[in-house]
């Protein structure tokens, strides 16, 4: 009771912890928990695009200034697609169990830098002055063939097409034919997919496909800029394919080769790791009945049926020309 002048006592209004403190902190934090969710769910929406729109915008932005594509092109990579994910994959992983130990760390660095950028690097140097050489001896009469008079957006949707399906039929035949198949396992033996091991493939396996994304385009003279714009499209895909981050495609689904759909690619159980071959588009596998995608599901476990295979750089750099290579093949 409190005394009020000219009229007397009244009953004071009781404290925050006289009666109903309780149902409002439970309020509180039942909005704080919805708020939480909303935000994660908005989160695994626009996470793929726009980490895809901040790398193609640092690209553009790096080539504005006038530095070099092909050094642009590397970090607006590094900065607008690997920063991102990295991150990505500590506040919006899909699964907490899949961050990669410190040996498997070393392990996909290792190959990032020597299977997945210094082969591919050392491939294009080594085309672009054989194809230089031909070009003066034979007057270079094959680049007139390419469509330069095309805005760069459009050669590269060109470069994204043309590539595209010859690398699902690729990555098919390295699955169904055995001669090529101990190579590929290389890339399947991860038992998590995270960025870090996107680079996880046999030299034999990037040389075969630098020649049908890669070869073809530097013999016909594509102009720097929209090879390296490719590059920048194609790198953040795959980080983006492979990354631990919980996104969501949607109906984009059937037409991009997104992460949903690469993880039954990567599953242990051969009917489901036999499908989604698409490397940036997933309408090859509508058109080829080998597009898998159970949306309300999810990929148990990852990898190879052979437990005892082995994990270290060295090792798997051999063992695809062993003669006896074990169980190498996904279970049934």
């Amino acid at each position: 009771m409190r005394a009020v002048p000219g009229i007397g006592y009244v009953q004071a209004r009781p404290p925050a912890s006289a009666g109903y403190s309780g149902a409002s902190l439970t309020i509180g934090y039942d909005g704080m928990r919805r708020a939480r969710v909303t935000l994660r769910t908005t989160a695994t929406w626009i996470a793929y695009p726009v980490v895809l729109a901040s790398a193609l915008l640092i690209y553009a932005g790096l080539l504005h200034t006038g530095l070099a594509c092909g050094i642009a092109g590397y970090i607006a990579v590094l900065i607008g697609a690997v920063a991102p994910i990295f991150l990505l994959e500590r506040v919006l992983p899909y699964r907490d169990s899949w961050s990669p130990t410190v040996v498997e760390a070393k392990t996909d660095l290792t190959f990032l830098a020597i299977v997945n950028s210094a082969l591919p690097l050392g491939l294009s140097i080594l085309t672009a002055t054989v194809a230089l050489h031909f070009s003066r001896s034979w007057d270079g009469y094959w680049q007139h063939w390419w469509p330069r008079g095309l805005a760069c957006w459009q050669q590269v949707a060109i470069v994204l097409l043309v590539a595209d399906l010859p690398r699902y039929w690729l990555h098919r035949v390295f699955h169904e034919r055995a001669a090529l198949w101990p190579f590929h396992a290389v890339h399947h033996s991860v038992r998590k997919l995270n960025w870090l091991n996107v680079g996880r493939f046999h030299p034999v396996d990037t040389s075969l496909q630098f020649m049908c994304d890669s070869l073809p385009f530097i013999v016909l003279g594509v102009p720097d800029e929209v090879i390296t714009t490719y590059f920048v499209l194609h790198a953040t895909k795959a980080f983006l394919q492979h990354s631990n981050v919980d996104v969501k495609l949607g109906w984009l689904n059937y037409i991009i080769s997104g992460p949903e759909l690469h993880r039954w690619h990567h599953s242990v159980v051969i009917r489901e790791s036999n499908t989604n071959y698409g490397n940036k588009l997933s309408i090859w596998d509508l058109l080829f009945g080998t597009f898998f995608y159970p949306a309300k599901s999810a990929v148990v476990t990852l990898g190879l049926a052979d437990q005892q295979y082995p994990m270290t750089f060295g090792a798997q750099m051999k063992v695809p020309f062993a003669a006896h290579t074990g169980d190498l093949t996904a279970s049934d």
